[in-house]
Parts: C-alpha cells; sequence; structure tokens
C-alpha cells in the first residue's frame, strides 16, 4: 500500500505544524487487499466466535485455545510476523485495521490479542534468531499460546519496581527464577510467558518461560468485573531453571522491552475500540428505532438524537487520529527498513518516534468506548440493565480499557512528559513557534478574517495549537524540572495536546473527502469535525485556563488568561441542527454508517 507517499511528520510535530489533507491517511484509502482481509476477519468472527460467544464468556477455555488454533488456520496470528517463521507480514495499518474487526467478538479479542501482541511481538522484536525460529512458528500456526508477565502486587503503573528476582546458578547455564506475576491474560493456558524479572535484584531484564517447566504454576482464575471469557490468572516461578540461551535481549535492559511494546498496545487498543464502538452504536440506533414510546420511535427523540450524534462524532474523529497516526509509524518503518534498519529496529523506532500519539490515542479511544457505552445503555433505558440485551456486557468489558497498556492519567502525564524530553534534546523546536507566540501577544490582534472554504476550521485548529504552546512555554519556564510533580497540570496540557491531534485530524479527513468526493457527499462529515472542533475548543480554553491559574499570578495571570481568550475566539455553529442531520443519517441507515 503505497498511498501516502509524502514524508510524514514527527511524532508530535503535530503541534506546530500543519500539513496537506490531501496527503493525510484516512480510512477511505484501504486498498482492496486491505478491505478483503478485514471482510476475512468479520467472516471469522461472524462464523467462529459469535456462535460460541455465551460458551466463551462462561471461560471456556479449551473452546478459546481451539479457536485461536482455527484463527492460525486461516493465518490470522501471524499477520505481523515475517514469512521464514510462518507469518505473512502485512503492514502496520493493516495489522491495526484488522484489530478493530477482531475487537467486535469480545472477550475473545483479549485473548488473541494477548497473543499476538504483548505475548509474541517481544520475541520478534527483541529475540534473537535461534529464540524467533524456536518459538515463532508454533505460536503462529496456534499450536501454542502465549502470554505477558510484567505486572506483580507492589507493581503496576511502576513496572521497574517488580521483584521476581533471577539468579544466575553457579554453573552459568541458568537462571534460578522466583516470582509472582498477576493479571497475567492467557495465564490459564499459555505455553509461552515473556517474564520480567531482576538479575541479582537490580537489572530488570526479559525472559522467555515455558509453562511445563518445573516450579511454574497458576493460581484460580480472577473473578473479573468484566472480560470474563478472558482467562486472568496469577502466575508463580517457584526455582524455575531458565535457561541462559532464554534471556530475552539484552541483560539489565527490560524495560526497552516493555516499553516499546507498550506503545504499539497503546495505539493498537486505539483500533480495538473504536471497532467495539462502533458495534455498540449499531445496537443502540437499532434499538431506538425498534423502540415505542408515545406510539413513536424513541429515534424521534431530540434527546435520543442527540446521543446517537454524539456517539458518531466521537468514533469517527478518534478513529480519523487512529489511522493518521497509524500510518505515521508505517511510513517511520518503511523509511527506516530503506536506510538500512533490520525489521525489528525499523517497527520498535517507528513505534517509539509516535510514542506520544500512541499515548494519546489509547486515552481517547476508551474514553470514546465509555462515552459510547455509557449512553447506549441509556438509550435502552431499563432493557440496557438487563444482562439479556448487550449493553450490561458491553458497560462492563470497556472500563478496563482505561487501565490496560498503562492507565490513562499515566498515559496523560507520559505524552506531556515524551514531548519535553523531545524538545529538550532537540528533535522538536517548540522553542521557536512559543516564542513567536508570545512575540504576537504584544501585538495587536489581527482582524482579517480566515479565508476560503475551511478557513474557519483550520484557523481554529491553528489557535488551539498556539493556546497550548503559549501555555505549555510558560508553565516550563515556571517549573522547568518540577514540572513532573505537578500532575493535575500534566493532565491539563495533555487533554489540550489530545483535543488538537483529533480536532486537526477530523477537519483533514473532512477536507480530503469534500475534495476528492465532492463537497455534498462531505457535508456529513464536515458536520462531525465542526461539531468536534468547537466542543474541543471549550475544553481546550478551559483546560488552558485551569493550568495557568494553578500557578500565575498578577499581571502574569492576567496577560496569560487574556492570552487564552485570543486564541479561543471563534463563531459557534447551530449545534442541534448539526447534531440532528448526523443522527438522520445513522437513523436512515439504522446503524453506524460512516
Amino acid at each position: 500500500m503505497e498511498t501516502i507517499k509524502i514524508k510524514a511528520l514527527r511524532g508530535g510535530e503535530f503541534l506546530i505544524k500543519e500539513q496537506d489533507p490531501m496527503n493525510i491517511f484516512t480510512p477511505e484509502d484501504y486498498s482492496e487487499e486491505q478491505l478483503m482481509m478485514k471482510d476475512m476477519v468479520n467472516d471469522f468472527v461472524d462464523n467462529y466466535i459469535i456462535p460460541n460467544k455465551e460458551k466463551i464468556e462462561g471461560l471456556d477455555l479449551e473452546l478459546t485455545k481451539e479457536l485461536l488454533t482455527k484463527a492460525g488456520e486461516f493465518g490470522l496470528l501471524g499477520t505481523a510476523f515475517p514469512e521464514e517463521y510462518g507469518g505473512s507480514m502485512q503492514d502496520f495499518v493493516t495489522n491495526m485495521l484488522l484489530t478493530e474487526c477482531m475487537s467486535k467478538s469480545g472477550s475473545f479479542s483479549l485473548s488473541i490479542g494477548a497473543h499476538t501482541g504483548i505475548g509474541m511481538l517481544p520475541i520478534l522484536y527483541f529475540g534473537n534468531e535461534e529464540q524467533k525460529s524456536k518459538y515463532l512458528p508454533s505460536l503462529i500456526e496456534g499450536t501454542q499460546y502465549a502470554a505477558y508477565c510484567l505486572t506483580e502486587p507492589g507493581s503496576g503503573s511502576d513496572a521497574l519496581a517488580a521483584k521476581t528476582k533471577a539468579i544466575l546458578n553457579e554453573e552459568g547455564t541458568h537462571y534460578i527464577l522466583n516470582g509472582q506475576k498477576m493479571w497475567i491474560t492467557n495465564g490459564g493456558f499459555a505455553d509461552v510467558f515473556v517474564v520480567f524479572a531482576q538479575i541479582d535484584g537490580t537489572q530488570f531484564t526479559g525472559f522467555i518461560v515455558e509453562r511445563d517447566w518445573e516450579g511454574v504454576s497458576t493460581a484460580a482464575e480472577e473473578k473479573k468485573l468484566g472480560i470474563k471469557g478472558s482467562s486472568t490468572r496469577q502466575v508463580f516461578f517457584e526455582n524455575v531453571k531458565v535457561p541462559v540461551e532464554n534471556v530475552l535481549g539484552e541483560i539489565g535492559k527490560g524495560h526497552k522491552i516493555a516499553f516499546n511494546i507498550l506503545n504499539i498496545g497503546r495505539i493498537k487498543l486505539g483500533a480495538g475500540v473504536i471497532g467495539a464502538a462502533k458495534l455498540v452504536a449499531d445496537h443502540a440506533v437499532k434499538y431506538a428505532n425498534e423502540r415505542l414510546q408515545f406510539k413513536k420511535p424513541i429515534s424521534s427523540f431530540g434527546a435520543i438524537q442527540h446521543k446517537l450524534a454524539e456517539q458518531a462524532i466521537r468514533i469517527w474523529c478518534c478513529e480519523s487520529a487512529v489511522y493518521r497516526a497509524s500510518n505515521d509509524i508505517r511510513l517511520k518503518e518503511h523509511a527506516s527498513q530503506e536506510e538500512g534498519q533490520t525489521l525489528s529496529q525499523a517497527l520498535l523506532g517507528a513505534a517509539e518516534e509516535y510514542a506520544i500519539e500512541c499515548a494519546l490515542m489509547k486515552v481517547w479511544g476508551s474514553e470514546v468506548l465509555d462515552y459510547v457505552v455509557d449512553e447506549g445503555l441509556q438509550i435502552y433505558g431499563g432493557m440496557g440493565y438487563s444482562e439479556e440485551a448487550p449493553m450490561a456486557a458491553a458497560y462492563r468489558d470497556a472500563r478496563i480499557n482505561r487501565i490496560f497498556e498503562g492507565t490513562n492519567e499515566i498515559n496523560r502525564m507520559l505524552s506531556v512528559d515524551m514531548l519535553l524530553k523531545k524538545a529538550l534534546k532537540g528533535k522538536i523546536d517548540l522553542m521557536s513557534p512559543a516564542m513567536a507566540i508570545q512575540k504576537e501577544l504584544t501585538s495587536m490582534p489581527s482582524m482579517a478574517k480566515a479565508e476560503g472554504k475551511y478557513g474557519r476550521e483550520l484557523e481554529m485548529v491553528k489557535n488551539m495549537k498556539k493556546m497550548f504552546l503559549m501555555v505549555a512555554g510558560a508553565t516550563v519556564q515556571k517549573f522547568m524540572t518540577e514540572l513532573e510533580h505537578e500532575q493535575e497540570i500534566l493532565m491539563s496540557m495533555a487533554d489540550v495536546m489530545g483535543d488538537i491531534y483529533v480536532s486537526e485530524s477530523a477537519l483533514y479527513r473532512a477536507i480530503k473527502i469534500s475534495e476528492t468526493q465532492g463537497e455534498e457527499k462531505g457535508a456529513i462529515y464536515m458536520d462531525m469535525a465542526r461539531i468536534y472542533m468547537d466542543d474541543a475548543m471549550e475544553r481546550c480554553s478551559l483546560n488552558a485556563r485551569r493550568t495557568v491559574c494553578s500557578w500565575a499570578e498578577g499581571d502574569m495571570l492576567r496577560t496569560l488568561v487574556m492570552g487564552v481568550k485570543r486564541y479561543a475566539k471563534y463563531i459557534p455553529i447551530n449545534s442541534k441542527n448539526t447534531r440532528r442531520r448526523i443522527a438522520k443519517a445513522v437513523i436512515d441507515a439504522n446503524e453506524y454508517c460512516f
């Protein structure tokens, strides 16, 4: 797929640069091959997973294993892996699309995602040739299953505080592994574990551990709020003899494995929750069209239409951002390989380059799904609270996504931290545009009106960026290295960053559709982008003021608040009528139709 050939921006540069909307990848750019693979995954889910969903949710692990093996027969476990190990090595955008499609399988999507993602990717990216040749073929075939063991009772977000230990024996042939891991997806049936431990208590290191080795055991299944069909157990290691050849990557460099795999997991979660949200939106509109109250379908009422429209707006805008970032990762991978990097180096480097966007998309996607399932249940009313309807399970299942792959709080703070570190290392120039904005604030505001068909919207995005740079620049100058301790400020700044990225991505996508398919076709998409942007501007203004009011005083506070007010100016649209148009499209289609 070579749809987009232009060089992508670097990670985080969306805050200081604009792009040509025609050169942004959107879901409308899927190739025929990608659409065929999408249909194949949808068929697999419809034919094998949905008919067995009740059994899966009842935690029938033998069935889950059979279905993973069936997925292997269809080639669905090897799409991110090279052919020499039995895979088909599809590009990153394709794998994101397949993750989205698989998400409607409920708990099974966790089982297959943990297997092919955090379970197998560390071996591909950090394993030596012997390790990859030994483990990957059977995992790709689906005759063995993988899991990832990082979290411990005392180390969740602080992963490097792990207490599991590995001590080299006197012969120098094996590491003796002792410790416990918890919340291990696929823990009940995995054959291969990627395990993190401290060598000599100080060197955080990855290992490949086999289930049938003496000393490996698991606790009973966890009783969870949701995702009840995925196996989640504690895994114990008692004097497990791990051959030295099963050290994964470099000794003492386990953090590189853990954190880089999390980058990929975060944006993949962004795709997965979009697929789940679309399914919930489908259920919601179908029920709204069928449910009669006061002799009319409830979809005819404005309050319900608002909910249906807002579900669609948030899904579509977040999807726009997720696939924009995904293609940037794909482009970086391709460029790095052309420069002579190995496949593993290119894949890891690309995810690291766009780690900011990965973190933001994890946060935005999980919170979009939370909104969609909450309003979906509300549309169902009392029936939504019943296990007979699909909303109760969807509501429970959605909640974990704000905790998975690093909590949303951690990801918010990480996104700002990574941006500032990039700036300090000279990888992104935040200082020049920030200084230009300070100069602009001392000048008279321009009275010129934004021009062009999309002038208002493009100007809004520019002003959101100026608002962020103004506030971030002043805040960093105030706190310097102490900013990392101001978590409330970091989270507010991250919310501005995320709203900028999603607003711009949605706008670019709407413009591209309008320019390539005609303004009439693009009108509904521009409606969605405009609604999101208007609301985002209000949120950005609130978060920016909240940030400066938390530390500035006197003239500095007045100056910054006036700056926020200046950049937050925009001419609002009629949101009620715009949402009604979006709702009508969904109601008429009787499904999420974008």
